[in-house]
């Protein structure tokens, strides 16, 4: 391989390094300035996008043993990598198409397995990290709070016993 394009696949696999996910992405209609307003949208999500050629890309996808995703390099191509949150930064790409009408998704992978245009829109869909943690603690907190109320319940459930007692004897013992 010539060294130039050796160069290429490198720093291509060292973007995939970056990140359990890969989306890819059309931008044929993508302007300059709509480029650059991408990548400030997904720098804040901590991603990245990169204008790569597709057998640049299919040759550092195979060492990264990638699924095959001849069906999706066809055409110009962009990929979308980095960041902790795949489904923020599938939501920023969403939107961003969605609001440009420019740009569409192609594809990707995500922990090694095959993803449609179509996953990516589902994966836009979830809630944010923060709300499913919320969701999470908010779900095992709630067989703690119905321990502690069985648990008050019994005592409590005696002292109404006793006070009825109290009160059908009148006070008198």
């Amino acid at each position: 391989m010539q060294a130039e394009k050796q160069f290429l696949v490198d720093e291509v696999t060292a973007y995939l390094d970056k990140s359990e996910y890969l989306f890819l992405a059309d931008y044929n209609r993508l302007t300059v300035a709509d480029t650059e307003e991408l990548r400030k949208v997904l720098a804040a999500s901590g991603a990245e996008f990169h204008v790569v050629k597709n057998t640049i890309l299919k040759i550092a996808a195979d060492k990264h043993e990638y699924p095959e995703l001849d069906e999706q390099l066809k055409g110009p191509t962009a990929i979308v990598v980095g960041g902790n949150n795949a489904a923020e930064v599938a939501k920023a790409l969403e939107k961003f198409f969605k609001d440009k009408k420019k740009g569409e998704l192609k594809g990707g992978v995500l922990d090694k397995r095959s993803l449609s245009a179509a996953d990516i829109s589902e994966l836009a869909k979830l809630p944010s990290i923060e709300i499913l943690r919320a969701q999470l603690l908010g779900l095992l907190n709630t067989p703690a709070t119905s321990f502690v109320r069985v648990i008050q319940a019994v005592p409590q459930g005696l002292l109404n016993v006793l006070q009825a007692k109290v009160d059908k004897d009148g006070g008198a013992n």
